[in-house]
């Protein structure tokens, strides 16, 4: 069995997916540290033909609190973050079969911060018609004060893999020899380029889900999401 862990992101862009696809399960953090500085709960989308930061407001808490403890802002406006997608979207090609989608995602009404990503992973992931198995890591029996390596290993061992692979970012953090003596082996994904036209512009890079469903088919999509390698 092949497994990837990550935390959750909002749209995360298309190499998670690529990522999910690879693997046979795929676990999703909630018990990790919720960071500021990350993309836990943001992205970017196309606006002028720059990236363009959005972000979903949390209510104020402890910086110490993991992702499943927090909760989205009573003053979320989902509608204002809808109009700005559809401002920047509506002429694309692929917005007519897109927001529905998103829509759905951006207007599901669980606070919990976990539950509303992993709401839309989920629902991602059936549109692009990923199979792949999603489990949360709180649901795995393993000791869940171990980090970093020890607590993935214990993940693998525990669902039984006998291979783990993870996004290129990994390769510092993780040691081939330790997972072969554990019998599992150890594969990172590096994604291969992907480009497509956005309103004529040069091209603007590495922006969130959103942006690859609006320009490209599904079809096309389905076929990105296989262009990688392993190493």
């Amino acid at each position: 069995m092949k497994i990837a862990i990550m935390q959750p992101y909002f749209f995360p862009y298309i190499g998670y997916f690529q990522l999910i696809a690879e693997a046979d399960t795929f676990v999703v953090y909630d018990n990790i540290q919720y960071t500021k500085k990350g993309w836990i709960n943001r992205n970017r989308i196309l606006q002028n033909g720059k990236g363009v930061l959005f972000t979903i407001p949390l209510k104020k808490a402890s910086d110490y609190l993991d992702v499943c403890e927090r909760e989205l802002s009573g003053d979320f406006n989902r509608k204002k973050l809808l109009n700005q997608i559809t401002g920047a979207y509506r002429r694309a090609p692929y917005f007519k079969q897109t927001f529905p989608l998103i829509e759905q995602i951006v207007q599901f009404e669980d606070p919990n911060l976990f539950s509303y990503l992993h709401y839309s992973i989920f629902s991602i992931c059936k549109y692009l018609g990923i199979k792949t198995e999603i489990k949360t890591s709180s649901d795995i029996d393993i000791d869940h004060k171990l980090k970093g390596q020890d607590k993935v290993l214990a993940i693998c061992e525990t669902l039984g893999a006998d291979s783990y692979v993870n996004a290129i970012g990994g390769v510092e953090l993780y040691s081939k020899d330790i997972f072969k003596a554990k019998g599992i082996d150890l594969n990172f994904i590096r994604s291969k380029p992907i480009e497509y036209p956005q309103f004529g512009a040069e091209f603007a890079p590495m922006l969130s889900m959103i942006d690859t469903m609006m320009f490209n088919s599904l079809e096309i999509i389905q076929k990105q999401i296989t262009q990688y390698d392993l190493v």
